[in-house]
């Protein structure tokens, strides 16, 4: 397995082009014991992959925590692994903007945090966007902080939150991005692309969705956090299984499988698009990583792309 690197923004840093998202060291996703946490990331490194990407909202500070104890243990040179983590709205006021990430830097173990990430925009708080965004730019200016990126933001907000910079510019676009959820290909994409942008997708794999593993009657039982996730209902769920029916074809003919060929056609969308999917075992981070070092061809890649374009997922499922 040969990992493929890029470069993060306009910023000249190599990343890695399949990142690790940690989201799964949380009650959330159930990953809460530190030793197999540590497995995970420890194999995510030695396989190449050298962006971590966390939030202090997972696990309300213990997935920042189990990474920052896992590479002090694991003894990994700082400039080696590329952190990136995400500080919600709720703590956008400016001074609980020093106070949420000096909080960070003491979970992660670290003295300097590659890539800050605003998680949502302060929808319920009506903080300034200028207020936050030279907040952080101070701790850029600082050290604390070497780059800004926004999270789950429109491009209209992108363009007010660069509009208060004036030192830095935002380097990172995160946003859900998967092959039945293409939204951003709409407007984000385009921006990021246009602007010398990363764009991280979260929920590349649409939380297992597409894979295809349930049916239709243990896709609206599950209890975890994809309980209420639109696309486990029926009026959704049925059609992606129709898309998974192609993945798993197209996985049998490369010798890969679902998920691979599901990252694989998300890497062929542009060479700005970095997935970053969960692990809950050493295992998955082999598997995700296999989905790079190789190519869907073109007449592949359209068979899937004219397949989920005509899907009509709705999120109006009560």
């Amino acid at each position: 397995m040969k990992m493929e690197y890029t470069t993060l923004g306009t910023t000249g840093v190599k990343i890695s082009r399949i990142g690790l998202g940690a989201w799964q060291f949380s009650q959330a996703w159930g990953v809460t014991e530190y030793s197999t946490a540590r497995e995970i990331i420890s194999r995510a490194l030695e396989l190449g992959v050298n962006l971590i990407d966390t939030a202090m909202v997972y696990g309300r500070g213990l997935s920042e925590e189990f990474i920052g104890k896992a590479l002090r243990e694991l003894d990994v040179k700082r400039d080696d692994v590329v952190i990136a983590t995400k500080i919600p709205g709720e703590f956008l006021a400016y001074d609980d903007v020093f106070k949420a990430v000096d909080k960070s830097l003491k979970r992660l173990q670290v003295d300097y945090i590659d890539l800050m990430q605003v998680h949502w925009p302060p929808c319920w708080h009506n903080h300034p966007t200028c207020e936050y965004m030279r907040a952080l730019e101070r701790l850029v200016v600082i050290g604390k902080i070497n780059y800004i990126g926004l999270s789950d933001f429109p491009v209209e907000l992108v363009d007010a939150a660069r509009a208060c910079l004036s030192r830095s510019d935002v380097e990172v676009l995160q946003v859900r991005y998967n092959i039945v959820e293409r939204q951003a290909e709409k407007e984000l994409i385009p921006y990021a692309e246009e602007n010398g942008m990363t764009l991280l997708a979260w929920s590349p794999l649409a939380k297992g969705a597409i894979l295809g593993k349930y049916s239709l009657e243990e896709a609206e039982q599950l209890e975890d956090v994809r309980r209420d996730d639109p696309l486990f209902k029926k009026e959704n769920y049925q059609q992606i299984l129709r898309v998974a029916e192609i993945l798993k074809e197209l996985g049998e003919k490369y010798d890969k499988t679902p998920a691979q060929v599901a990252l694989n056609w998300l890497i062929g969308y542009s060479d700005i698009i970095v997935p970053i999917p969960g692990a809950k075992n050493p295992q998955q981070v082999e598997d995700n990583v296999k989905a790079v070092g190789w190519r869907l061809s073109y007449d592949d890649w359209r068979r899937l792309d004219e397949a989920t374009k005509s899907l009509r997922i709705t999120y109006v499922t009560w």
